[in-house]
């Protein structure tokens, strides 16, 4: 575990975090500093983790220091209880280590941003858009778990239950380098709720995981290549939010790429949203096509399609979770669906940066 301590003492510099922290906190001082609602949320985010960040490392050398001089009570003394509260006490600091680390290696681009997330149900009717509902629910007690924020941009509800689609902000310090590792397709096992017969099921749903983006980041759009269409916003369960054509749906027309947003009364406030969603879908769409030449110049052959699922859900005829990438797996489904999935992506980004 030394050795663990010295590295992360090496990658995390407290001094370079604490002049960072000061100079934000002289921006949040300046009286014009709410002018801009955006960029002050986006700086108290960045405040708020950097401290984050320090408080917990200064715990863990805190620890670290008196789990020492515990060893060498428990050497000179040879007492058990001391020897067994030592041993709780390195593999709690062990954990905390492990988490911090993975805090730190969070490095690209935009790993610090929030997230937007959508879900699209697959083929199946009211099985698989129940299916999206209970991801919907799962994703959401994991934001929340976190401390993260969740702001609901679109939502279509089924026609029987569950949604036909949602898109979500998570708002949250690292948002978006923890649930990338979540995008891709979700499949469920189990016997239908719906189903008169009782027979067992398959359903899919596809998870898109963008960085919500902002204004100085360049992405290209031509206004010439979009289409902007307004209707009238409606809530889950065909409610209407307002009388006033006030939801926003864009298409960018070179790439047939759509989005929608109808979270705001204003249709100026849903338009504005549904550029910068439309900015991170492009831009994601840039990343795939450039993860599809280097696996060509690799020679690699990636199927994308329902079959290739990132993760099972097996509730029926035994239960269990599977991620297919990691071959991490666990029996507690129940835990899984109230939103415990950080073993799941820390197994799935600690793979990443070993591949990287």
């Amino acid at each position: 575990m030394k050795s663990d301590y010295l590295i992360l003492g090496g990658l995390f510099d407290v001094e370079e975090k604490d002049e960072r922290i000061a100079e934000l906190e002289e921006k949040m001082a300046d009286p014009e500093f709410w002018n801009n609602q955006e960029e002050a949320q986006t700086v108290i985010g960045e405040t708020n983790g950097l401290k984050e960040q320090v408080n917990t490392f200064k715990e863990m050398v805190e620890s670290y220091e008196d789990l020492e001089v515990s060893y060498e009570l428990v050497r000179e003394e040879g007492d058990e209880e001391l020897a067994s509260e030592l041993e709780s006490g390195v593999i709690a600091l062990k954990e905390k280590m492990n988490q911090f680390e993975l805090h730190l290696l969070l490095s690209e681009p935009y790993d610090k941003n929030n997230a937007i997330l959508e879900l699209h149900p697959g083929a199946g009717g009211t099985e698989s858009q129940d299916w999206a509902s209970m991801l919907l629910r799962m994703y959401t007690r994991w934001a929340e778990k976190r401390g993260f924020s969740v702001e609901t941009l679109d939502y279509l509800p089924g026609d029987e239950a569950g949604v036909k689609s949602v898109t979500l902000l998570i708002k949250g310090h690292n948002a978006y380098g923890y649930l990338k590792a979540e995008k891709g397709v979700h499949r469920l096992v189990r016997i239908s709720p719906f189903d008169s017969s009782g027979r067992r099921h398959t359903s899919f749903v596809s998870c898109e995981i963008m960085p919500e983006l902002d204004d100085a980041v360049d992405i290209e759009i031509n206004t010439e290549d979009l289409k902007i269409d307004t209707y009238r916003a409606s809530g889950a369960g065909g409610q209407h939010i307002n009388t006033t054509d006030s939801a926003v749906r864009i298409t960018h027309l070179p790439t047939n790429t759509v989005v929608t947003c109808q979270s705001e009364r204003s249709q100026i406030k849903n338009r504005d949203q549904a550029m910068k969603m439309m900015k991170a879908k492009l831009y994601q769409l840039q990343i795939e096509e450039k993860e599809k030449e280097l696996a060509e110049i690799r020679g690699e052959q990636k199927e994308i399609g329902w079959g290739s699922q990132i993760r099972s859900y097996v509730f029926h005829p035994y239960s269990m979770v599977k991620d297919h990438r990691t071959n991490y797996e666990i029996g507690n489904t129940n835990a899984v669906m109230d939103g415990d999935l950080d073993a799941f992506i820390d197994a799935y980004l600690r793979q990443s940066l070993s591949v990287d």
